[in-house]
């Protein structure tokens, strides 16, 4: 730093300096605004992975993805053909059922949409088509609105429930 004799002397030097240290504010308030937005937008990037996430374990059938995605809980609920499954455990032993068949689903990602509720809650929709065929039986493709509860543990987000509401054919 320069003496404030010699500041005083030479505005120029003066205005530099100050004019200087303004830039580093402002190049500083810019980073910290990117950071501060970077945070907000995480929640929605983290519950949309953990959609992603349940999506391919259920196109894959694979029954401990899918585990590891759901609320460990027995107040889990998942309504399914107008009737609600109560609990991780029972959620678990369906999907297993349906994977003996045709099960697969497809969303429509241009539509999902997420609604950060809380800093632990969050609501996701999402068009989506079924694929569901019992073994041995021709599959049939239906159109739900898919919506999702997630909440987010020390794991992670973990889906809480699952509502889909049959879809108007379009």
């Amino acid at each position: 730093m320069l003496p404030w004799s010699k500041m005083k002397a030479n505005g120029t030097i003066f205005y530099r300096y100050l004019a200087g240290g303004h830039r580093v504010w402002c190049v500083a308030l810019m980073f910290i605004s990117l950071v501060s937005n970077a945070a907000i937008a995480a929640p929605e990037d983290e519950v949309r992975s953990a959609f992603d996430r349940f999506v391919a374990a259920q196109n894959a059938h694979d029954i401990n993805a899918v585990q590891s995605l759901l609320l460990a809980s027995p107040d889990f609920l998942w309504i399914t053909r107008g009737t609600p499954v109560w609990g991780h455990e029972a959620a678990l032993k369906r999907f297993t059922g349906l994977y003996e068949g045709t099960w697969r689903l497809d969303p429509d990602p241009s539509d999902l949409r997420i609604t950060v509720i809380g800093d632990r809650v969050a609501q996701l929709y999402v068009p989506i088509v079924f694929t569901i065929g019992a073994s041995g039986q021709p599959a049939q493709k239906t159109r739900f609105l898919m919506n999702q509860v997630l909440l987010k543990t020390p794991e992670g987000w973990k889906v809480s429930s699952i509502l889909p509401i049959p879809a108007p054919t379009q």
